[in-house]
């Protein structure tokens, strides 16, 4: 009898015990599979924070397409702003450039570009640093109808007609007029001026300073 229930109890015992390592087991499997599951969920809205973000950055910092009449008077498009060819196009007449080093302004050790064409009795002079590949307009004194600013502004046209056309810039420049010109300047920032110079009512000369830092 004694040994029938020593050999019970033992059955008991080892019964439990592979029970309670068994719960042990499932357990262990369960949270290893609740982590995983929450790793995986986690990642991909983390990734796409991530993409939204740079998004966002790469949006803040995008450059204008187009540059404004006092950016440049010639060409509307920044990229094409940056080819003389683009300004070969505009001319009507023979013309001929010349390519001048610059000791750049920022570092005596680096050699920058002047450009400068002459048509006539009128000009385009041009700031070209070697190390961004940019083309700046800095002057253009134009004498003649040979070459014409965007929306046909030009040599010979009325007062009246430049008004109109200057307005339809919209208020980003400043217009003020005289008998002998119009000028249109920026509210704020660099100080560039665009001259329209009159005689008889009509557009004689048109100046143009740019801003080069």
């Amino acid at each position: 009898m004694s040994t029938l229930y020593f050999i019970s109890c033992r059955w008991k015992y080892s019964l439990t015990l592979r029970l309670l390592i068994l719960l042990l087991l499932v357990n262990t499997i369960a949270s290893a599979c609740t982590s995983d599951s929450s790793t995986e969920e986690q990642g991909p809205l983390e990734h796409e924070t991530s993409i939204a973000t740079d998004t966002t950055s790469a949006r803040k910092n995008e450059i204008p397409s187009t540059v404004s009449l006092l950016g440049n008077p010639f060409v509307a498009s920044r990229s094409k702003g940056n080819f003389l060819s683009s300004y070969y196009d505009r001319i009507n007449s023979d013309f001929t450039i010349d390519a001048d080093p610059i000791e750049n302004i920022h570092n005596s050790s680096v050699t920058d570009t002047l450009y400068t064409i002459r048509f006539g009795s009128s000009m385009l002079e041009f700031y070209a640093p070697s190390q961004t590949g940019d083309l700046f307009l800095q002057v253009a004194d134009i004498r003649s109808s040979n070459m014409t600013l965007r929306n046909n502004m030009r040599v010979g046209m009325s007062q009246g007609e430049l008004m109109s056309k200057l307005k339809s810039f919209g208020k980003d420049i400043r217009v003020t007029q005289s008998p002998n010109q119009v000028v249109a300047s920026n509210y704020d920032g660099a100080p560039i001026s665009l001259h329209f110079y009159l005689k008889n009512g009509k557009v004689s000369r048109i100046l143009y300073e740019g801003y080069v830092d």
